[in-house]
């Protein structure tokens, strides 16, 4: 049996909001704490931009009771239900290490629960939430991880993970290898501390998107993560790492970017690889052909009735185990 319970905290004046589920018992148990992706994906790796509510963090946490490890999973103040009357505070306030801070009290809240071991924490990221957690396992913390999961991370700059999905989904649009080169200068100019200043013929919402870097409520965040690359954080962790990459993620990529991971994590015997073959970019079990997957990447991702691959849960499970 396992048992669910909000909780709240605050950080600089703003109301924190997590879940916080457990084995049933008095402890004391690991735990995880998750920190979800890019943009405004909430605690249950849900988004306002995605259909469904079948987020794959509610269905891990609740696996990871089960299995009896304790976790929290929180909405980023730009994220979940508060976000609208967050986001007008955080102008120009908003940066990696304003991402930090909230895994940071996180984990402080994650440590003072009834029955956890504060002492066996593991970090879980997913997409962007890996950066995070690699910067929180790099730095000094009042209570340090335990270990490391590191769901779908980028193992190259976020601009050159954003400029890969661009091309893919271009080449799918008649007459969109021509627009390529658009895309590409318009990066450049971001990279270089220029305006993205994207050109009026390419489609709007591939406007939109680059555009977005550039929104205030988004910097300084926004252009520390376009030069983000975690192979340059990884050979800094001194603890356990497992990266999960699936083989069905059409925005994190097994060769592009776990090859780089591998590499840097040369030397490292306590870095664990693995690639499940049906696991997507939110560990759900993808079986749709790869022309569906590139045509519509996120579609599915939180529909009714989807499930975590089972094999990237049993691979977390047991790696888990032998780390808490």
């Amino acid at each position: 049996m396992t048992h669910s319970a909000e909780v709240t905290w605050q950080l600089d004046g703003i109301e924190m909001f997590g879940t916080f589920t457990a084995p049933d018992g008095r402890g004391p148990y690991p735990a995880v704490v998750m920190v979800a992706g890019s943009g405004p994906t909430d605690q249950d790796w849900t988004s306002p931009l995605l259909p469904g509510d079948n987020g794959s963090a509610r269905l891990l946490a609740e696996a990871l009771a089960e299995a009896g490890i304790a976790s929290l999973r929180y909405d980023k103040r730009a994220s979940g239900p508060r976000a609208a009357e967050n986001v007008p505070r955080l102008i120009g306030k908003m940066s990696m290490q304003s991402h930090l801070d909230e895994l940071v009290s996180a984990v402080g809240s994650l440590a003072a629960q009834d029955g956890v071991d504060a002492a066996r924490i593991v970090g879980l990221g997913n997409s962007e939430g890996c950066l995070h957690v690699l910067h929180y396992a790099t730095t000094a913390q009042e209570v340090p991880f335990a270990g490391l999961v590191l769901a779908a991370p980028p193992g190259r700059s976020i601009g050159a993970v954003l400029l890969t999905q661009l091309r893919t989904q271009l080449g799918l649009v008649p007459g969109g290898a021509d627009l390529v080169p658009l895309v590409e200068q318009a990066a450049a100019r971001y990279s270089a501390g220029e305006s993205m200043a994207p050109d009026d013929r390419l489609p709007e919402p591939l406007r939109t998107v680059l555009m977005s870097f550039e929104t205030p409520a988004n910097l300084p965040f926004a252009r520390e993560l376009w030069a983000e690359d975690a192979t340059d954080t990884l050979p800094a962790v001194r603890v356990p790492v497992l990266v999960v990459i699936g083989r069905r993620d059409v925005q994190v990529d097994t060769e592009l970017d776990g090859e780089p991971l591998q590499i840097a994590a040369d030397g490292m015997p306590r870095v664990t690889f693995a690639f499940p073959e049906h696991a997507n970019h939110v560990l759900k079990e993808d079986v749709r052909t790869p022309e569906e997957r590139a045509a519509a990447p996120g579609a599915g991702y939180n529909d009714p009735g989807t499930r975590l691959d089972p094999e990237a849960l049993d691979t977390i499970l047991t790696w888990l185990r032998g780390v808490i």
